[in-house]
């Protein structure tokens, strides 16, 4: 009898934002595949016995996509609990919807289990809301890049609100330059590094200057870039955190 398999959303790096749900099921799962950016104070959780596998992507150290799903396809043909623990939300560039095809398609329960976002923790934990009756009245997420490599879509860069960018700062010169096709030189943007944690790091800018002061200040990712005049509440609300 096959095992079932939940694809668990464990938040952008402060472990207090995985969901209760969320939490419940990692307590009780005897196997956990998980990514690079899950904090390690959130894999303590994990129950004594259970069986802990690490599967990020970083520069091919680790298991590649084919290979993580024919892991959890295994596990859960053993009749086990498999918990594919990822960072942030599994169905905002997490590829968990790819995983649960390829788990459903071979006969294997497999249950999504939301998880918080980067694109809104982040620019929450630097005092940016991405909405504001003042400012924003809807907001964007982003790729800087497309699965295959080419550069990011333009068409779905909106001429007003907020843009949230992820998975964008390795190539920031280029993401700029197209931004700049959309929006006016002069649009505040935010570079939030390590989003969430102890870590974190903000730095504030216009659109002109973003490939400029990401170079300067070493910025790395884990990174995510908020453009749009939400970015200027940040004078206002930082003070609250």
């Amino acid at each position: 009898m096959s095992g079932k398999v939940y694809i668990v959303g464990g938040g952008p790096g402060d472990p207090g934002l995985i969901t209760v749900k969320g939490l419940k099921v990692l307590r009780q799962a005897d196997v956990v595949l998980y990514d690079r950016l899950i904090s390690p104070e959130l894999l303590r959780e994990i129950r004594n016995g259970a069986e802990l596998i690490y599967v990020g992507k970083e520069r091919g150290e680790a298991e590649i996509q084919e290979g993580i799903n024919a892991l959890l396809l295994k596990k859960a043909r053993m009749g086990l609990t498999v918990v594919r623990l990822k960072g942030g939300d599994p169905y905002v560039f997490g590829r968990g919807e790819e995983e649960c095809l390829f788990l459903i398609e071979r006969g294997v329960e497999c249950e999504v289990i939301p998880g918080v976002t980067s694109a809104i923790a982040g620019p929450a934990y630097a005092g940016i809301p991405v909405t504001s009756r003042w400012y924003s009245s809807g907001f964007s997420v982003v790729t800087g890049q497309r699965a295959d490599g080419s550069a990011m879509d333009l068409d779905y860069i909106p001429k007003k609100g907020t843009v949230v960018l992820l998975m964008s700062v390795s190539r920031v010169e280029e993401v700029a330059e197209n931004l700049m096709k959309v929006r006016s030189e002069r649009t505040p943007v935010a570079v939030i590094e390590k989003a969430t944690t102890e870590g974190q790091r903000v730095l504030t800018c216009t659109l002109r200057e973003l490939a400029k002061t990401v170079r300067e200040h070493n910025v790395t990712s884990p990174a995510l870039i908020v453009v749009g005049e939400v970015v200027e509440l940040r004078n206002k609300l930082w003070k609250f955190k």
